[in-house]
């Protein structure tokens, strides 16, 4: 197939750093290419991908995130590319409304964030227009009646993922420095365990300075401490060196990506049970769920002998990249044969 590939105009592909829906864009625009499609790719003109890109986009602007223009603009450019695509998967929210876009061409949408009431007229006013994945059956649960043609979790390249050990002396936790993924309340768990606890979180806009500044810094001691934003290496270095994630997410995650980077080092994730958490923890055996701060703290003295082997294998036969380009592949042939 001839596949063309919308990211965001916000990160670079590949990012450098945290960027989970630039993440998943890489590995289908990889795993397309390996299994000999033709892929086309749309994303930041800084982008070094190995497959081909849509020439004059320009760099990714950070700051810009979710500005109106900076997405319409980038999804002007990249259907104009686009034609000769037998499917187009667009990965922004307000492209498959575009209609000046390959007459009779099939496009596909990701919903990256929650289903939100706000959002429902813009997907329902997709209906018809693209066919709709959810990243969990738990966000399918909250679509609120609109259609959605496939659940796909997402997936890894669990062999370009190192082994930890664990053997680090403390616990982590990793994502943006925001109030819904737990940065407070990992570090509210810490202090109530008692135990080392290394925070590694992008601040991305001033709302998130404030955040830490008001909420996080003052909970900070010489044994919970922020280490700043981490690029891969540095990243999977510090999963695989913790005893455990600390993943106190406190909105209904899609998917959370990085509570599968974390088992498939080996380490277990110990988490709150919202979003999608249940989907990919099992509780028990890959880490615990637990609904509050205190509950939280009190499974970290288990998390050190849960079999960390078994976090590595359950990775690999749940949520692994070829298993997510593979799901795509078969969606994407069904509505060819439509």
């Amino acid at each position: 197939m001839r596949i063309g590939l919308i990211s965001t105009p916000w990160t670079v592909l590949p990012p450098p750093a945290y960027g989970g829906i630039e993440s998943v864009v890489d590995g289908l625009a990889r795993g397309f290419a390996a299994a000999g499609h033709e892929v086309l790719l749309a994303a930041s003109g800084d982008s070094t991908m190995p497959v081909p890109l849509v020439p004059g986009m320009p760099p990714a602007d950070p700051g810009g995130t979710w500005l109106t223009e900076a997405e319409l603009g980038h999804v002007v450019r990249a259907y104009r590319a686009m034609a000769g695509m037998d499917v187009i998967h667009d990965h922004t929210l307000a492209g498959p409304l575009y209609l000046h876009r390959p007459a009779g061409v099939p496009v596909v949408t990701t919903n990256h964030g929650p289903f939100r009431p706000e959002l429902w007229d813009i997907y329902r006013a997709m209906d018809g227009q693209a066919a709709l994945v959810a990243l969990s059956h738990h966000q399918a649960s909250t679509a609120n009646g609109l259609r959605i043609a496939r659940v796909i979790h997402n997936g890894i390249d669990v062999d370009a993922v190192p082994v930890g050990d664990g053997a680090g002396g403390y616990f982590c936790f990793l994502g943006r420095m925001s109030p819904r993924k737990g940065v407070r309340e990992a570090a509210l768990v810490a202090r109530a365990a008692g135990v080392p606890m290394r925070i590694a979180a992008k601040i991305q806009d001033r709302n998130e300075q404030e955040y830490y500044e008001n909420a996080v810094a003052p909970l900070l001691t010489s044994d919970v401490e922020f280490v700043g934003e981490l690029g891969a290496r540095e990243k999977y270095r510090l999963l695989g060196g913790a005893t455990a994630l600390v993943n106190p997410i406190q909105w209904p995650e899609p998917f959370g990506l990085v509570m599968i980077e974390a088992l498939a080092t080996g380490t277990p994730v110990v988490a709150t049970p919202a979003g999608a958490a249940p989907e990919i923890v099992d509780d028990g055996v890959t880490g615990f769920l637990r609904a509050d701060v205190a509950a939280l703290a009190a499974s970290l003295g288990e998390a050190g002998g849960l079999d960390r082997a078994r976090c590595r294998r359950e990775v690999r036969g749940r949520f692994t990249a070829a298993r997510m380009v593979a799901d795509h592949l078969g969606l994407y042939a069904d509505l060819l044969n439509r």
